[in-house]
């Protein structure tokens, strides 16, 4: 039996439901109806029948558990590191240096030139999302960019560049306030 989560998403989750899937075989072997059999498993009557049905047409060896869902992984663990490794060195490390900014575009031909493996752009996602990568809006600015220099032309040269308020009255945004002399 396959499911669409995954079947427990692990190993030992999909051992769980096998083993709830033997009690219901052996369940159905005893003449159990597949409404009593959803009522003892604690599962949905929709479940039971399914089983009923594989149980009928295999046999007991039909409810085993066929792995989980979806493609198996194009890389293995060395190989996501690996890449884990080359996208924290940043992009100008693999000759984007343009600016600092990895683009999906960027991580599918990165995978393709170190493992020759093709990627679609949904696919790298997915896989930076696995690795623990999130997108992020970039900052745009200048990599030469100088934060004393401007910290120190914010201090002494801002405040003369904008003019003083000296003389200004203070105001009031209250139409029925009067000045007070």
């Amino acid at each position: 039996m396959r499911y669409g989560d995954g079947g427990g998403q692990n190993q030992a989750g999909r051992q769980r439901r096998e083993q709830v899937r033997r009690k219901a075989a052996e369940l159905f072997e005893a003449g159990v109806s597949a409404v009593e059999v959803a009522a003892r498993l604690e599962v949905s009557t929709k479940s039971a029948y399914a089983w009923r049905r594989a149980w009928v047409a295999g046999g007991p060896d039909a409810l085993k558990s066929k792995g989980s869902v979806g493609a198996s992984a194009k890389l293995n663990a060395r190989q996501v590191e690996r890449l884990r490794q080359r996208l924290e060195a940043g992009p100008a490390a693999s000759g984007y240096t343009e600016d600092q900014r990895w683009t999906l575009a960027r991580v599918v031909k990165l995978i393709a030139t170190l493992f020759h493996v093709r990627y679609s752009l949904k696919g790298a996602s997915l896989l930076l999302h696995r690795m623990g990568w999130t997108p992020q809006m970039p900052k745009h600015q200048a990599a030469e960019r100088d934060e004393d220099a401007i910290r120190r032309w914010r201090r002494h040269q801002w405040p003369a560049a904008k003019g003083s308020r000296v003389g200004w009255a203070p105001g009031s945004a209250s139409p029925t306030r009067q000045d007070k002399r």
